[in-house]
């Protein structure tokens, strides 16, 4: 008679399985109060404000030329952002890697990233927002404040994978630590930093145009902001939508060719 072996306890799979059955449990509860007949006419009233955006598409309170302005100020901000951010990043990433800096320095300064990391951007603006006032300056601050924590982690551990041959090799030769990082860090780095720093802009773009909205930044965002909630306008904002999907497309299409350039 052959016996099953006993099969250990793991507390992992335990958990999981109990969070997804709560969650299984609330998301049927949650539609067992639905009401069906407030759920059909919800749904057709979506559709139809759905087709007036995306259908009838036009501008009535703006002219396609304050749109593209629009769109021009908001790239501004996740430019500027962007460009602050990276430098920052950059400086803090060689102090947080662990094969450039002291381990005590680069546990501080990953763990305050981590925890700048951790807070949305939205809610980094509408602090700063408090603290600041409503505006282009808040939403500049809390943007560059979460760019400087994403670019920070993704600029370190690109230097740690440089080979530590290389490194030794120029100690060993005498280099100072500024010149280790231009002679060796850098060049071997560079294509990452601005693979990683062209991405942060992309996401950058995007939190730009909700901070417009948020925050009183002013973009596209803004003009998104008035034309939901303000004068209530849906071809006005499904035109403002396609503005906003063509450019992040275009910067999509322009990533994916940086890219290709780089590994050549």
């Amino acid at each position: 008679m052959t016996t099953v072996p006993h099969k250990p306890f793991d507390k992992s799979q335990f958990w999981l399985r109990t969070v997804l059955s709560l969650l299984l449990v609330v998301t049927l509860y949650t539609l067992l109060q639905l009401k069906v007949t407030d759920l059909n006419q919800k749904l057709a009233l979506m559709a139809d404000n759905f087709r007036l955006m995306f259908s009838e598409s036009h501008f009535k309170h703006l002219t396609l030329l304050e749109g593209l302005y629009g769109v021009a100020i908001t790239l501004s901000l996740a430019i500027q952002t962007t460009l602050i951010g990276a430098i920052g990043a950059f400086i803090l990433g060689l102090f947080a890697s662990r094969n450039l800096a002291p381990h005590w320095l680069t546990a501080i300064i990953k763990s305050f990233v981590a925890l700048v990391r951790a807070i949305p951007t939205v809610l980094w603006v509408l602090i700063f927002a408090v603290s600041a006032g409503l505006g282009s300056t808040a939403a500049v601050i809390g943007m560059t404040f979460h760019t400087v924590s994403y670019l920070t982690k993704s600029y370190s551990e690109s230097f740690e994978e440089i080979d530590p041959g290389v490194i030794e090799a120029l100690r060993g030769c005498g280099a100072s630590w500024w010149q280790i990082v231009f002679q060796a860090v850098l060049p071997t780095s560079l294509h990452p930093i601005l693979s990683w720093t062209f991405i942060r802009f992309e996401i950058n773009f995007l939190n730009a145009v909700a901070m417009g909205a948020a925050a009183g930044a002013g973009g596209i965002g803004f003009d998104l902001f008035m034309a939901g909630s303000h004068y209530l306008d849906f071809r006005e904002v499904g035109m403002i939508t396609y503005l906003i999907i063509a450019v992040s497309m275009v910067l999509e299409s322009t990533s994916i060719q940086l890219k290709k350039r780089l590994e050549l």
